[in-house]
């Protein structure tokens, strides 16, 4: 029970440095002890708590709780808290249990706020058209629908108006610091949301933002960190003289080492550093990491941008009004270039500079090569990769969320009915071209490109091999879950069929997506809550909607009537798929192996005998061929995947 200070309680606190223009309005607990409060200065109403807890710094040393060396003013502290010079003030904040603030110039709450929810980031479009409005509960997905489908003028809205009535609903005249709180060696704070469990270690500005930290996945701010008009999810760190002016860092992202970013997202485990991002749209793991890469007004999502990477939307006429997009898992190389508008097929390659408006949306896994100004286009290549194999399977260890709270949806499959469209309208342009301009050219043009004779028909050979592997692991998870009854072969739902999209991270059928739109502008999902509900119900279906998918694609690709799949059909399906998941597996291994080439050994032993010292050094730093982790991980794969068929080939037989 809070009570007012009685006349000795006062003449004690003002024995210890302590003053008040209105002593009635300071206000402090029963068990409130004043000798740890000293050189306080109150203004307006204050609340103070107790103060029995000893915090042990850093190198062992011991300090209690209490206020030293402060001037507080509208200010509620809770028990526990230890608050120690103060330079400037802290004004119109509530700071819970157990916080720890030190060295702080000034910590303040201006007339009403809503801590960056409400901000407006022009992302993809500088110059405005694209804006999604920030907040609390903002998932990839929805950020998707509002920045991609304008089309849809009456979602765009109806979403804008729900992210305000959040802003609206936390908006207030009081800041809050919750508990377990440290803010240290920081300069100027105003109007900021600082969750529980948050740390903040010398920033120098944080103003207008929300902290959204968590017992189990902290919020860390760093050093020389500027901040303006921003929100930080959960799980995430920003440090190192990181620079953000109106952006929204999604769940367990990392920014450090200088990066700037403006009107920017950056959902799930991103990671940038060093460089610099302007108006993107950074989809769940997005990485860069070097100080000359430059990413501007684009579509990102599982990227990997190497050094020097750059793109333009400036063509000095109408202004920065050029977007681009590179589907997901898509990389580029050192020095690549690209000039937008463009669009990047899935999981493919770009290696020097592009200035054609390339749009390879229906050649995923592919490599896009400059050859002097020219650009050619290598179909399919990256499926027999190492690093494309690699990535996929690094991405779920990589995810560093908290289990519960999460925000994206994320799917992780290289191979879904997404990808997969895809290559079956690749390998149809492709068999198009042929017929076009003759089975005997040397070479083909699209989209702004050249594909030569061989890539066109590696291309078709590796597309074919991937279709194969992706219905025979559909089927045979199908076959799996009924115990072998090909009576019950058909999906239990029609659901699935149709186009998918990829919405920044949530693989789901474009029926069900347009459904929930259509849901979102009549009113019937009218709540933040229940759109991220719905996301995440369309992402736990994922594998029965498939299914769906794959049944009506496998019909179609082996010409079966539906009506009557037989057994030999199937034998031949998982015939198939056994050779097309060996054989890409063993190019997956023969690519390996160049990394344990006389070439790759160029860059080691030192010294005196070198020639003599090379293979061990090597050794020593890469280890062996065949015991590699990688290696070893594909030939257990193609043992366990040959039994998987020999299995289902005796059983159907």
């Amino acid at each position: 029970m809070k009570r007012t200070l009685t006349p000795e309680e006062i003449t004690t606190l003002k024995a210890q440095g302590c003053s008040s223009h209105d002593w009635s309005t300071v206000f402090v607990d029963e068990k409130t002890q004043l000798k740890y409060i000293r050189d306080v200065r109150f203004s307006g109403t204050c609340t103070l708590g107790i103060f029995e807890k000893w915090f042990t710094m850093a190198g062992g040393i011991q300090k209690h709780s209490g206020v030293y060396h402060a001037t507080l003013h509208n200010v509620t502290i809770g028990d526990n808290c230890c608050i120690e010079n103060i330079k400037n003030y802290i004004a119109n904040y509530d700071i819970e249990d157990d916080c720890f603030l030190e060295n702080v110039d000034i910590i303040l709450v201006d007339g009403m706020t809503s801590f960056g929810n409400g901000t407006e980031v022009a992302v993809l479009n500088e110059t405005g058209g694209r804006e999604v409005t920030i907040h609390n509960k903002l998932s990839a997905h929805e950020a998707y629908m509002v920045a991609m489908y304008r089309h849809r003028p009456q979602l765009v809205t109806r979403l804008k108006e729900m992210a305000q009535q959040y802003a609206d609903e936390v908006s207030s005249d009081r800041g809050r610091i919750c508990c377990h709180s440290t803010i240290v060696d920081t300069g100027y704070i105003k109007n900021l949301y600082v969750g529980p469990y948050s740390q903040i270690e010398g920033a120098g500005r944080l103003k207008n933002g929300s902290l959204m930290s968590r017992e189990e996945s902290p919020v860390h701010i760093g050093y020389g960190v500027i901040a303006d008009d921003f929100i930080i999810q959960d799980g995430s760190s920003v440090s190192d003289c990181t620079t953000l002016t109106r952006c929204y860092v999604g769940q367990a992202c990392q920014l450090g080492h200088g990066y700037s970013a403006s009107d920017s997202l950056f959902f799930c485990n991103c990671q940038e550093e060093n460089g610099e991002a302007c108006a993107i749209f950074a989809g769940p793991f997005t990485v860069t990491h070097h100080k000359s890469t430059l990413l501007i007004a684009g579509m990102f999502s599982f990227m990997n941008a190497g050094s020097g990477s750059n793109q333009s939307n400036h063509m000095y006429k109408l202004g920065p009004i050029h977007q681009g997009c590179m589907e997901r898992g898509s990389k580029t190389s050192s020095d690549s270039y690209i000039l937008w508008p463009a669009r990047i097929g899935a999981f493919s390659l770009v290696m020097g500079r592009h200035a054609t408006n390339p749009d390879t949306t229906n050649m995923p896994f592919s490599y896009l090569i400059e050859k002097k100004g020219v650009t050619y286009l290598a179909p399919a290549v990256n499926l027999r990769s190492v690093g494309t194999i690699r990535d996929a399977q690094k991405w779920p260890k990589r995810d560093k969320r908290a289990k519960e709270g999460r925000l994206d949806q994320i799917n992780f499959n290289l191979l879904s009915p997404y990808t997969i469209d895809k290559m079956v309208n690749g390998l149809r342009i492709l068999d198009d071209l042929k017929k076009l301009s003759g089975a005997t050219s040397d070479t083909y043009a699209y989209q702004s490109a050249r594909i030569t004779s061989s890539s066109l028909k590696k291309g078709e050979t590796l597309y074919r091999m991937a279709i194969n592997k992706f219905l025979g692991n559909s089927l045979i998870t199908r076959l799996e879950k009924v115990e072998g009854d090909v009576s019950r072969l058909k999906p239990d739902t029609n659901e699935g069929e149709g186009d998918w999209v990829d919405l920044a991270g949530l693989i789901a059928p474009h029926t069900h997506i347009s459904q929930m739109m259509d849901e979102i502008e009549s009113g019937s999902l009218a709540t933040l809550e229940a759109i991220n509900q719905r996301l995440a119900e369309i992402h736990g279906n994922y594998y029965e909607l498939e299914w769906a998918w794959a049944y009506r694609l496998m019909v179609e690709f082996y010409n079966l009537d539906e009506t009557n799949v037989t057994r030999q059909q199937l034998i031949e399906i998982i015939r198939e798929w056994k050779k097309a998941v060996i054989g890409l597996d063993e190019m997956l291994y023969e690519d390996a192996r160049k990394e344990f080439s006389m070439t790759a050994r160029t860059g080691f032993g030192v010294d005196a005998h070198r020639r003599k010292t090379m293979d061990a050094d090597f050794e020593q730093v890469r280890g062996d061929f065949e015991s590699n982790s990688f290696v070893s991980a594909v030939t257990e794969h193609i043992e366990r995947k040959g039994a998987l068929g020999d299995k289902w080939l005796s059983r159907l037989s």
